[in-house]
């Protein structure tokens, strides 16, 4: 790596990682003591191993990824193929288990579907940007996309599904997809969603979407989780109630708090000002994320920037979504305002639930 692309680097997206990575790490320090700190070992020996796939991907040049994603991706299409042959773990077959560790096939398919998929939109665009419009060369770019989504919606894992979609969309857009298609699209959503709400989804999963939007439907049952997620962000107040000190978190009220409750350990134990610091952090990484991807210096590198970006928009929104049960809005003083308004909230409200209890 040359002096010019060391000084063309973004730091400060490695070093707010690095913060959020450190903060995390305290956060399951708190709340993994009765596992006798598993989940944060296994955190720090993840982040470890990649440090050098860092480095790799740091040196060596996208266009040089590209040509091997294809590799990659068969690869990973196996994987997804062979993961639907596993146990069950909380109802999905998503997971390899190896050894103390797992491997979710699902999450390291989406850079290497994000690549693939860019690099064909770049190859029928050598002969022009209006090459993707044509629909034979669109459905054959889809297809890239199309094959481990469905992989996945069996497993199921309806989120990473989603996250691949997402990020379809984006680059679709990024790429010059014509207005009709859009259209289209849109009016497909509009006429599909509610039909696949009431005669496809199952019973269980039309309980979730419901108590999302009103966790008081079942208050003891789908609901608890969310529930006890607001009492802990709102016992935290503004300073929190301080490491290892949370009563939801350290009681064992928050499930799963590792995971898709860790926002909620944070906004109890170490309080609104360190959880707005999280939001305000993510909003610098993704605004700084979509700089790169506008001033990539050719269309594979702003497409691929383009999906990893929204990759990352949308695990941000899904786990401000399951601590907090509202869809967040990340810029940063509608978001600010938000958080603060959800914790004076939940302070006043907290006893008047475990009443109810």
């Amino acid at each position: 790596m040359n002096k010019r692309n060391l000084k063309n680097t973004e730091w400060s997206i490695l070093i707010i990682s690095l913060v959020l990575f450190i903060i995390g790490i305290v956060a399951l320090y708190s709340c993994t003591q009765a596992t006798e700190f598993d989940e944060m070992k296994k955190q720090i020996i993840w982040f470890v191993v990649s440090i050098p796939i860092l480095i790799v991907f740091f040196v060596v040049d996208y266009n040089l990824i590209s040509k091997a994603s294809y590799v990659a991706y068969g690869i990973f299409i196996l994987l997804l193929v062979g993961v639907l042959f596993t146990p069950e773990i909380n109802g999905a077959r998503s997971w390899f288990n190896i050894g103390a560790f797992s491997l979710q096939p699902g999450e390291f398919a989406k850079v290497f579907v994000v690549i693939l998929f860019s690099t064909i939109i770049c190859k029928f665009q050598e002969k022009g940007k209006n090459e993707i419009n044509k629909p034979w060369k669109l459905i054959l770019s889809l297809m890239v996309v199309i094959l481990p989504t469905l992989l996945i919606i069996i497993q199921p894992d309806i989120g990473t599904a989603a996250a691949f979609i997402v990020s379809t969309i984006f680059i679709l857009f990024v790429a010059g997809i014509d207005k009709k298609y859009i259209i289209v699209t849109c009016a497909l959503i509009v006429i599909l969603v509610p039909l696949i709400y009431m005669f496809v989804l199952p019973d269980h999963a039309k309980t979730r979407i419901d108590v999302f939007l009103n966790p008081n439907l079942d208050p003891r049952g789908s609901g608890y989780n969310v529930i006890q997620s607001k009492l802990a962000v709102g016992a935290g107040k503004v300073f929190g109630m301080g490491i290892l000190k949370g009563n939801q978190t350290q009681l064992g009220f928050l499930y799963p708090k590792t995971t898709d409750f860790i926002f909620a350990v944070v906004g109890e134990e170490m309080g609104f000002i360190i959880s707005a610091a999280i939001v305000i952090l993510y909003v610098l990484l993704l605004t700084k994320a979509i700089y790169i991807a506008k001033t990539a210096k050719d269309d594979l590198g702003s497409y691929v920037a383009t999906g990893i970006v929204r990759n990352t928009v949308f695990s941000c929104i899904r786990k401000y979504r399951h601590d907090r049960r509202t869809i967040a809005n990340y810029r940063s003083s509608i978001a600010f305002y938000k958080l603060w308004r959800k914790f004076t909230y939940n302070k006043f409200y907290m006893h008047r639930y475990i009443d109810e209890y």
